[in-house]
């Protein structure tokens, strides 16, 4: 499938649901959702920011980006092809000009019922089901971008960690990561690292000035082509303790549970019960509610997490992101579920790993520092 056959499918499922809903209009105004519909360009220049400088308007006939001046020239040479700027032309408005931007956006008339919106404003409609199943579930042609973003930012993770030393500060190895990831044309989207003595504390350490000590985990979330590849690993310098070895084994048996389980059909509840029954024959039963677990994976970091009543389904073209975690261990890659099974699509073969059920896994690299 080339990128214009994946955009003109896409198109065709947003204009399906346009006619399930009784509408005849859809704004796609969110980063992840430019992402998908163009099939990998990107609207973002504010990294923190959910909506880009672009959105993607959608009617039962024609369908076209809309910006403004200032990024039209670099969307359409950069972020489409010729072929897709065909597709999807690019109509600019002057900057600021809110109002210019809505009569543009409107520029057939008033739509045939509510329109429709990712990030809906007043009197707008949310996306449906149906279209949220579609994007959680990825073509090959997704994948393999995917496979992709993952390798590159596997390896990042593999260089940083090999350059690391146990006098760095944990902000230091976090402008490491970015680096690492930029060079590959990755977008850090996130970078979390604890040394020896954060480690066993929090769950989510965002860097600070403190120096690493005999132990690190760094954990990045990587946006290539609009999708987000996460994975954390774990440096010592020196010889494991017996301790931290016998915590990250226990993850690692969590993590088997939950992905000999992840299989289609199963409903992210299910798993979420299945992790909550390996924390306890692990001797964490507690552990379950002290971080989230992760879930399904794609244009965001998640787009859906494992809770007890989330009904959403696997199937094959979900892409996983658990992260089961007691204090001091976690574990952590993005894995898609393909018609042969699981792929582990953060694995830089230069890493040192096990193998569980037949799964590459990660260790912990231990390393001896001069």
């Amino acid at each position: 499938m080339t990128r214009a056959q994946e955009v003109e499918t896409k198109l065709a499922w947003v204009r399906e649901a346009l006619a399930e809903a009784g509408s005849s209009l859809c704004r796609l105004r969110g980063s992840d959702w430019f992402a998908w519909v163009t099939a990998g360009g990107s609207s973002t220049v504010l990294m923190t920011a959910e909506t880009g400088v672009a959105e993607v308007i959608v009617g039962m006939r024609d369908a076209f980006v809309l910006t403004d001046h200032i990024e039209a020239g670099r969307l359409r040479a950069e972020q489409l092809s010729e072929e897709l700027a065909q597709m999807l032309p690019v109509c600019a408005v002057p900057w600021g000009n809110l109002d210019a931007w809505e009569a543009a956006a409107l520029a057939g008339g008033q739509p045939d019922g509510p329109v429709l919106s990712d990030r809906p404003g007043p009197a707008e409609e949310t996306l449906p089901e149906a279209l949220l199943v579609r994007r959680r579930t990825l073509l090959p042609a997704e994948l393999a971008r995917f496979r992709q973003v993952g390798r590159a930012a596997a390896e990042a993770v593999t260089g940083v960690l090999l350059a690391a030393t146990p006098q760095m500060t944990e902000l230091e190895l976090a402008a490491l990561a970015g680096a690492a990831l930029r060079r590959r044309g990755l977008d850090d989207a996130l970078a979390l690292v604890a040394g020896q003595r954060r480690l066993p504390l929090y769950r989510h350490p965002t860097p600070q000035k403190e120096v690493l000590g005999n132990v690190a985990m760094l954990v990045v979330c990587a946006r290539g082509h609009g999708l987000v590849a996460s994975l954390t690993r774990f440096v010592s310098f020196g010889p494991l303790p017996d301790a931290a070895r016998a915590a990250h084994a226990r993850v690692r048996a969590v993590e088997a549970a939950v992905l000999a389980a992840s299989v289609p059909g199963a409903r992210l509840a299910d798993l979420y019960s299945v992790l909550a029954g390996a924390y306890r024959e692990g001797g964490d039963p507690g552990a379950v509610l002290e971080h989230h677990q992760g879930g399904l994976a794609g244009y965001q970091a998640r787009e859906a997490i494992a809770t007890p009543g989330a009904a959403i389904s696997l199937d094959v073209g979900s892409v996983l992101a658990w992260n089961p975690s007691v204090r001091g261990a976690k574990i952590e890659d993005t894995i898609a579920l393909t018609g042969r099974g699981l792929e582990v699509l953060t694995l830089d073969p230069a890493w040192p790993q096990t193998t569980v059920a037949g799964l590459p896994r990660p260790l912990v690299m231990e390393r001896t520092c001069p």
